[in-house]
């Protein structure tokens, strides 16, 4: 029999065995139902909060939720009896520990093992963002793992329709939790959609994988500030293990605006691991063998003519990195030669290099400085401004080298022409530089590079004090 004593030892056919977590919205129980046999959790809601029709509906809607969710991922719901005095909800006994009490234990996970558990949320959220569901509460606590390595994503308490949510969200009521709910989610929680789940999925992988969690130690006002602004700290700065591409999905899906984040649970776990994700065939008779490295891009040079390049993965990569083909936002790639080409943003293996996330502010800088970030276009896409050569332009890239692996080769690359050194500074500055840091190219004027000679007042006064003097004298004689 559970401890609490308000809770009598049988609810309906269910027999209570012990207490495993107490919260806000009421209380679960270990307990087992009377004909299997089986082993069930049993969350039993308040006394007060029973008697609020309007709490007790969300109650009941978290059972519809999860009964309409039938993934391995999700936590099943069982049975609902919305009875007084004591309402509860059935649920899947999941036999393990959640993801926070993991972390307060042991600290950060490692990260291949926190891809893997946070793929597998994605994929259970994945399929209630289908079916029009929206959490609004995905955190660690409500992430739980059996023995056997399986995450499990419960509490549906908070899960909203797309398309209505049952007037039982008031406008400008946030619910959720602060530290890893959306920004956008605490001035209307009726407005969240699918992203605000995308920026909790980046929260809680953050707090996964660097033990610490987001804001914290922050009020409510002071979160949502800090998170409007970007102002937290990168996981890989927590964490120097972190890899590059898995700092920079978590940064992109805690973007403040939700057109920068990824756009569906799928795109997240793209970011994370570099690689496409499809649909598995309905039925295949015979293992299909893998696919050949090979990539063909179309970029356009500096005279606007259209060139294809074939290389490898890593190959492009090192170009794209090196600038060899110019500005990625026009370059488009396929897998095929006459396949469907598409931009490199749309592409989970190159989207890390063309795609940044909001720009984190430097403690002591200004916040709305943005440095080399480009506000995104409607698609979400911002693009790092491509450093020119001193020639102010890119150069032609010539066909890749089979040898190099898909890198392009450079021996027909043409050498820039020879600019002049204030021209230099300028390309590198992104604009105008000082007056004082500029050099005179040979021969030209000073006032071709924007500096003037001191204006030289002395011959006006000596003419000024002249016509006084004249004046004095002539006053002088006619008095």
């Amino acid at each position: 029999m559970a401890s609490d004593t308000t809770v009598p030892s049988q609810l309906g056919n269910y027999d209570i065995l012990s207490k495993i977590a107490e919260g806000g919205m009421g209380t679960v129980y270990r307990a087992r139902n009377r004909t299997t046999g089986e082993i069930v959790a049993v969350k039993v809601i308040a006394p007060v909060t029973a008697k609020n029709p309007v709490l007790l509906q969300r109650f009941e809607r978290e059972f519809m939720a999860a009964k309409v969710l039938d993934h391995p991922n999700v936590v099943k719901a069982l049975d609902y009896c919305g009875t007084p005095p004591h309402p509860f909800l059935v649920m899947e006994y999941v036999d393990g520990e959640s993801i926070g009490q993991h972390i307060e234990k042991y600290g950060p996970y490692p990260e291949a093992e926190a891809i893997r558990l946070i793929t597998q949320v994605c994929d259970g959220l994945q399929r209630a963002h289908k079916q029009g569901l929206v959490h609004r509460d995905v955190k660690p606590d409500n992430i739980l793992v059996t023995r056997d390595g399986v995450a499990k994503l419960t509490d549906m308490g908070l899960v909203k329709e797309v398309d209505g949510d049952l007037n039982l969200t008031r406008t400008g009521r946030g619910l959720g939790t602060p530290h890893y709910m959306a920004p956008e989610q605490f001035r209307n929680a009726k407005s969240v959609d699918v992203r605000g789940d995308i920026y909790s999925l980046g929260a809680t992988l953050y707090a996964m994988v660097t033990g610490v969690v987001p804001f914290d130690n922050s009020s409510p006002l002071d979160c949502w500030m800090k998170k409007i602004r970007n102002e937290f700290a990168a996981p890989k700065q927590l964490n120097p293990k972190i890899s590059d591409r898995v700092d920079w999905a978590i940064r992109r899906a805690m973007s403040a605006e939700p057109s920068q984040r990824p756009s569906s649970c799928r795109e997240f776990v793209e970011d994370l691991t570099g690689q496409s994700r499809h649909a598995p065939p309905a039925a295949a008779s015979f293992a299909a063998p893998a696919a050949a490295d090979v990539w063909y891009l179309v970029y356009r040079d500096e005279n606007n003519v259209p060139h294809t390049v074939k290389g490898s993965t890593e190959g492009i990569r090192r170009a794209l990195r090196d600038r060899l083909l110019g500005d990625p936002s026009g370059i488009v790639v396929s897998r095929t030669k006459n396949g469907q080409f598409v931009p490199l943003h749309s592409t989970p293996e190159f989207r890390d290099l063309v795609v940044t996330p909001a720009t984190i502010p430097v403690p002591g800088s200004d916040p709305n400085a943005t440095a080399d970030y480009v506000p995104p276009p409607a698609s979400g896409v911002g693009l790092r401004k491509p450093v020119a050569p001193p020639s102010g332009r890119y150069p032609p890239v010539p066909s890749p080298n089979p040898a190099s692996g898909g890198r392009p080769a450079t021996k027909t690359r043409p050498a820039p022409a020879p600019a002049a050194p204030h021209e230099a500074t300028i390309a590198y500055h992104y604009g105008s530089a000082p007056v004082s840091q500029r050099t005179p190219a040979p021969g030209a004027s000073p006032s071709a590079t924007g500096s003037r000679e001191p204006f030289n007042w002395t011959p006006i006064l000596v003419a000024l004090i002249a016509v006084l003097i004249g004046i004095i004298a002539a006053l002088l004689i006619f008095k």
